[in-house]
């Protein structure tokens, strides 16, 4: 998700869950040859197990950029073939790429050849008119010739021209049955199903049917749903839900992120940033409003720091505050806590 999984919403998602894999935003083949190493592969190795997605259709530049990759410590090499924007088409990369399965075969086995990583596939079931199963089917039987052995679907065609890529995420009707089609056609290959997923429940019915799931949109608009996931489906002890233990838990994570954001700061990063992954941690709970609003408001005083998401967390947590009036008048912080061991 370009300008959302960055490491620090990373490092919020890795603080939720220990267990997850956590993909990049897209990495075009040009920013990684040329540009900036650190801030453009930089990554805290607390987010292993970790998976860097590319962007490009060059087989060389692909190979390339899979053994900086490789150097670099991440655990999978991800290759987008699914992102529907102009800027992106006018690349020759992402969901345009449906259309040359020999293209995007010759990429993956550059890729394998180059590093001993995984190498996997994120794409669409379609494109544009090029939408029915066989084509599909077509492309997943080229690419894993080639080498891959693991496709992330995202269960929407995408509509080259005519729709957003914001429209491209919920105009297209879903459509599950590909996917889970191709897993009964393909037994041997792995398939993670995309889109639409939202609770825990969603992705459990999907994991009888498929290998896996990724969660997307929802982790940003709704982080806890990343913690609930996480308990359902890896047998985890379930934590008590009632509203009070839930805000507690949630105040725990938020406790327990601090001393990066803290890092962070020290290391020029602006607060904004690292508090956005933050915005919907109490989504669903009474007082979720006032946590926002103070979040939003406080982190644009001159000077503001890492107490600032103390001080949304006293909020947040006084039954006495109103559920749907900021507060203006913010508590004296309180020591930043040490990090959960």
């Amino acid at each position: 998700m370009l300008d959302v999984t960055d490491r620090h919403f990373r490092m919020f998602m890795r603080t939720l869950s220990p267990r997850v894999k956590l993909y990049t935003e897209m990495k075009t083949c040009g920013a990684v040859l040329h540009g900036e190493r650190e801030r453009i592969l930089g990554f805290d190795r607390r987010e292993r197990p970790l998976a860097i997605q590319l962007g490009g259709a060059d087989p060389d530049e692909l190979a390339r950029c899979a053994g900086i990759a490789e150097q670099a410590g991440y655990d999978e090499v991800n290759l987008n073939v699914g992102c529907p924007s102009a800027r992106v088409q006018s690349g020759r990369f992402g969901a345009c790429l449906m259309a040359e399965p020999a293209l995007v075969a010759r990429c993956v086995a550059a890729m394998r050849a180059a590093v001993a990583l995984p190498v996997t596939v994120k794409t669409r079931i379609g494109i544009d008119r090029r939408d029915r199963y066989a084509h599909l089917a077509e492309f997943v039987a080229r690419v894993a010739e080639a080498g891959c052995a693991h496709f992330i679907i995202h269960a929407r065609k995408a509509w080259l021209n005519g729709l957003s890529p914001k429209e491209n995420r919920n105009v297209p009707p879903l459509k599950y049955e590909r996917v889970y089609r191709l897993k009964k056609d393909f037994p041997e290959l792995r398939f993670s199903l995309n889109g639409g997923v939202q609770t825990p429940e969603d992705a459990r019915r999907h994991l009888q049917l498929v290998d896996g799931v990724m969660i997307g949109r929802e982790a940003q608009r709704d982080p806890w749903m990343v913690r609930r996931a996480e308990r359902a489906l890896f047998d985890c002890a379930p934590e008590n839900t009632s509203a009070e233990n839930d805000m507690a838990a949630r105040a725990e994570v938020a406790r327990a992120h601090l001393p990066y954001v803290e890092r962070q700061l020290a290391r020029g990063v602006g607060l904004r940033r690292l508090i956005l992954p933050m915005v919907g941690l109490f989504r669903g709970l009474p007082r979720a409003r006032v946590w926002r609003r103070h979040l939003s408001e406080a982190a644009a005083r001159r000077g503001a720091g890492a107490e600032v998401v103390l001080e949304a967390l006293a909020l947040a947590e006084d039954e006495h505050t109103p559920a749907n009036i900021p507060a203006r008048a913010a508590p004296q912080p309180a020591a930043i806590p040490a990090p959960l061991q």
